[in-house]
């Protein structure tokens, strides 16, 4: 049995309503300012960027989303191919899971958007709860436990990976025998470095996206067609 390792970025989220970051309809092409939103010392420092950012994530798609025919295939190639699979995942939207993927399976590098962080005391609580509160007219919603200042429970720009969570995606990438990136422009490090980390220990490396990436020359097979018909084909053939 072949271990398949799947890297997801935004791209395969894009046909679940969700943009991406980077691409040529991506958010920072569209409105390069929204950077600041998510990028941890202008969101810490700004009580005006906090609440702008709220207000984007409340008319976001992110929580409403859900999984589409990529998501739904790698769940269904974790549940019939028999072989060992673990997904890494750039993406904070939960949609793997929500495809039916085993939850323990899914590494997220970048945290989780369906929850909020108190960056004092690190009480969790659900972004649902935070975003009620947002619509009913708090606009930069306080910590309830000791009144710091709530986040995303993701990894803001400017904020380093969890260095665990991090040490388990090197390990699962030294051990996998195929490496397959699907929607992710490999630009963003460490994340990005996966690939690479894949293919020094023999891994045959497959990438799955609409623009160049700085790892395809390195890569067995690069893929441009669109990801919704041609992550389900490669995964028919990966069985």
């Amino acid at each position: 049995m072949e271990r398949q390792q799947p890297l997801s970025g935004a791209g395969i989220s894009t046909d679940s309503g969700i943009p991406d970051y980077r691409g040529p309809n991506g958010v920072w092409r569209q409105d390069p300012g929204a950077e600041r939103l998510v990028t941890y010392g202008p969101y810490m420092a700004d009580p005006e960027i906090r609440r702008r950012s709220w207000r984007m994530r409340l008319d976001g798609q992110a929580l409403s989303a859900g999984p589409n025919v990529a998501h739904r295939a790698i769940a269904a190639y974790e549940r019939t191919s028999g072989n060992p699979l673990r997904v890494i995942t750039q993406n904070v939207d939960g949609l793997h899971q929500d495809a039916g993927v085993t939850a323990r399976k899914v590494l997220e590098l970048h945290g989780s958007a369906r929850s909020v962080v108190c960056t004092s005391c690190h009480a969790r609580s659900s972004m649902a709860e935070a975003l009620d509160r947002v619509r009913a007219g708090d606009d930069d919603p306080a910590c309830r436990t000791c009144g710091g200042i709530l986040k995303s429970a993701t990894v803001m720009f400017g904020q380093r990976l969890d260095p665990v969570v991090l040490g388990r995606a090197m390990s699962i990438a030294k051990a996998t025998e195929v490496f397959v990136v699907v929607g992710s422009s490999l630009q963003v490090q460490p994340a990005a470095s996966l690939a690479g980390i894949a293919v020094e220990h023999g891994a045959r490396l497959v990438i799955v996206n609409a623009e160049p990436t700085p790892y395809d020359s390195v890569a067995d097979e690069v893929v441009r067609e669109p990801i919704g018909t041609a992550l389900p084909a490669l995964l028919d053939r990966l069985r």
